[in-house]
């Protein structure tokens, strides 16, 4: 839980400045080093929340050094950030078949979308690559989770990705026990090549078929018959 812990002190003590008026729209947020050092917490930690807040309007982020590296808030979304904090902090009380069903309806959606769309396939098959290389269920599930962040991200719906993010923190426990359970994951790996495939291919019809199917083969005691 430490990452999903992590995410959520970066949006609550952003959240916390916006309301107190810390922070108006053109205002720079503190960067990566001085964030991680405020939380206690690790650097990749306050960038995967930053690149949510980017994904969602937020903040908009700029490469450099100097004064005009960093991110920059670009608007006051009081209403959205607590409610994106409140799904967070909520997921954890709700019961694996609920966010698996989720995951379910978001990422068939995703994956056809971006098979419509001919979205591009770079991310994919670097997380792919990253997998193959995994020497542990935790850097495998590390992959994983960038994987299917990259389905919702090549939907180019902003709030399905972040939305993404949101239910695989609060999943990464039990994506690693089910990678732990399979023992050999290379069965996910070839479901990963498949969705891969079908969205390069512009087959939205095989892209849901292929990602209800790695569900089922990742959580097969929430589909019993598949």
């Amino acid at each position: 839980m430490k990452r999903t812990r992590a995410f959520e002190d970066v949006l609550a003590q952003i959240e916390r400045r916006i309301a107190e008026d810390g922070l108006t729209v053109g205002d720079r947020l503190p960067g990566e080093r001085q964030l991680a050092e405020q939380l206690g917490v690790g650097r990749s930690s306050v960038r995967e929340a930053l690149r949510v807040l980017e994904t969602l309007g937020v903040v908009s982020s700029q490469a450099g050094r100097g004064p005009d590296a960093g991110a920059v808030l670009t608007s006051r979304p009081d209403t959205a950030l607590t409610d994106l904090l409140r799904l967070n902090l909520g997921l954890a009380t709700l019961e694996t078949r609920e966010v698996v069903d989720a995951r379910l309806m978001i990422e068939r959606w995703s994956a056809a979308h971006a098979a419509a769309t001919r979205a591009g396939t770079s991310a994919l098959s670097a997380a792919i690559e990253g997998m193959d290389r995994a020497g542990s269920a935790e850097e495998f599930v590390e992959h994983d989770t960038a994987f299917h962040c990259a389905i919702a991200d090549a939907s180019g719906n902003r709030l399905i990705a972040a939305i993404m993010r949101s239910l695989r923190d609060a999943m990464r426990r039990n994506a690693i026990e089910a990678v732990e359970r399979l023992g050999d994951p290379s069965v996910l790996r070839a479901d990963h090549e498949r969705i891969r495939a079908a969205i390069e291919a512009g087959d939205p019809e095989e892209a849901q078929r292929a990602v209800a199917d790695h569900l089922a083969h990742a959580y097969p005691a929430l589909f019993p018959g598949h």
